[in-house]
């Protein structure tokens, strides 16, 4: 049975587990039931009416959160000639082609957070698809890594995109900022987030798509919110 820290018990005392709060108050119980010493990441997680087993009810996906993530990433950009000189240009922090692929494999080298690839490297890129995939960090085109021209992503990854997939119980998870953002930011990003996720409802899935919400700090517990506070 799982053991929690004295830290996590104390801010549990604070949720009503039965109640389903309000956007608002959802986020001001988040930010108060932080644990950690450092900055928390607050995240959400959307359960799903999905069957994950069917290949057109797994959804695959990235967004640019309005205010940002709060997050930096550092990006790997694998792309050659004018696109190359482009990354470079925009400020990413690897830039290269096969010659980093080869790093990456023969050195098992990840200074990195994501990638972004051109489709002329891709076919390299697939050879050392076993060791980016459990990673998750294989460029896919639903995310927007797999791009003819970097830079849009480029400039979509440093205001703030993240990206969000369903796992295998049909939930998916995403971060919408940071603790220390204020309350208007965190319930703009989680409206955005829920409201693009409520619009890519598979045709194949029947009935109330977005079943339940609920948001949490860093190693923080869950806070159920209430879906009839959203605009879906």
């Amino acid at each position: 049975m799982r053991k929690f820290g004295k830290k996590y018990v104390e801010a549990s005392k604070k949720i009503d587990k039965s109640v389903a709060y309000n956007i608002n108050d959802a986020v001001k119980l988040a930010k108060e039931t932080c644990v950690t010493k450092f900055d928390s990441t607050i995240d959400v997680a959307i359960k799903l009416n999905v069957d994950p087993k069917k290949a057109d009810q797994m959804l695959r996906g990235s967004l640019v959160l309005p205010n940002g993530s709060g997050k930096s990433k550092r990006i790997l950009v694998l792309a050659k000639g004018e696109q190359a000189k482009v990354a470079k240009e925009l400020g990413a922090d690897y830039v290269g082609d096969k010659d980093l692929i080869d790093k990456i494999k023969s050195e098992n080298w990840f200074d990195f957070d994501i990638i972004v690839a051109t489709p002329e490297m891709m076919p390299e890129v697939g050879k050392i698809g076993n060791i980016l995939g459990p990673r998750g960090l294989m460029p896919n085109p639903k995310t927007g890594t797999v791009t003819p021209k970097v830079d849009t992503v480029i400039n979509d990854i440093k205001k703030g995109m993240v990206e969000y997939r369903t796992d295998s119980y049909g939930n998916i998870h995403t971060i919408i900022g940071k603790a220390s953002f204020d309350d208007k930011a965190l319930v703009e990003n989680l409206k955005y987030v829920v409201s693009t996720i409520s619009k890519s409802k598979p045709t194949s899935v029947k009935g109330t798509f977005v079943q339940n919400i609920s948001i949490s700090s860093t190693m923080g517990p869950g806070i159920k919110v209430d879906k009839n506070t959203f605009d879906i």
